[in-house]
Formats: C-alpha cells, structure tokens, sequence
C-alpha cells in the first residue's frame, strides 16, 4: 500500500511502524500482528488494518525497514557465534509468516519498483551485517577467508532462503555448519 498523503496518517503510519520494528526486534515476526502493533502503537486496530489489510503486508514492511537483529553485534569468537544466528535465522525461516513475507519480497520484486527496493535494502542489510562478522574473525585471525567476503551471503544464507521457501524442513546443525564454513578455514586458536 502506498503511503498517505495525509499528515496526520502519516505520523499515524510511522508510530505503528515504529510499534512493529519494536516488536519484531523484541519478540520476533510472530509478534508483529494487527493487534499488538495497534496496542502497542496506541491506536485502534482499525487502523491498522487500514494501512495494511493483511499481516503479511505489515511485516514485509516492517522487516523491509528494520534493522534485521540476525548478525548485529558480533563477538569473538565469531564462530560459535554465527552458529548460533544462524539457527536462529533457520529456525524462524520455518514460520509460516516469515515463509509468507520473503516470498512477499522476492515476488514483488519482480513486478514492483517499490517490491525491488524493499528486497534490495533487506538483502543488503543481512549482507552488510554478516560480512562484518566475519570481517572481525579475520582481523581477529580465527577466520582465513577462501572466498570475497560480498559472496559470503550468497553462499551462508541461500541455502536457508532455498530450504524456506523451496523444499521446507529444519536444517540439521552439522548443515549449518558447512554453511558456517563456506566462507573459508576458522582456526580454534588465531595464533596457528
């Protein structure tokens, strides 16, 4: 749904995104439904509603505008880390809603300049972020990279992206850690 042109229900739109990014940050996209985000925001889920006429809608641009928490702040050791983002990210792909909302983004990429955009700042963010991750197990001499680090998203996440949407089903760990170490060799001590 396009913006409102309308001041009022503009500010309206941005106090229930705000509520959304909050939630999902907070709690997850199974969180993010009409009427939490109505509670959370203060109006009426109505409202809501009015923006954005079904869940899927809603998250698709709640998550295109957030800051997706999945690689943010890593630590050394970065391995076990990333690990365990990575499960995270496995497991939430599996949710129906999360399911529905990234067919939402590649879908309406295809057809919708807006859709592309969305896509592209999601996509971009995620890879933004993992690359710093692994950016820091380099300099901290636990990762020697095998690979440019811009195609680690492509290699690390797009087996998840395939195992969502195309053949559904859990990872197992030992999968996720070939996916851990596609982007080259991690040394268990940096001085090696």
């Amino acid at each position: 749904m396009s913006a409102p042109t309308d001041p009022r229900a503009r500010r309206s739109r941005q106090v229930m995104l705000g509520a959304a990014r909050d939630l999902l940050r907070e709690h997850g996209p199974t969180a993010v439904t009409h009427q939490r985000v109505a509670e959370r925001a203060g109006v009426g889920r109505a409202t809501v509603y009015r923006h954005w006429p079904t869940a899927q809608a809603m998250l698709a641009e709640t998550m295109a505008g957030a800051s997706l928490p999945f690689f943010a702040d890593p630590q050394v050791p970065v391995r076990p880390w990333l690990l365990a983002r990575l499960r995270v990210l496995a497991d939430e792909l599996l949710l129906p809603e999360v399911v529905a909302v990234t067919v939402t983004l590649v879908h309406g990429a295809v057809w919708d300049e807006h859709g592309a955009q969305r896509r592209d700042a999601s996509a971009a963010a995620a890879s933004r972020q993992l690359r710093a991750a692994l950016q820091l197990a380099v300099d901290s001499g636990e990762l020697r990279p095998a690979l440019d680090l811009a195609d680690a998203a492509a290699l690390v996440l797009g087996p998840l992206l395939y195992r969502s949407v195309l053949e559904p089903g859990r990872l197992s760990d030992a999968a996720l850690e070939r996916l851990a170490d596609a982007p080259g060799t991690w040394r268990t001590d940096p001085r090696e």
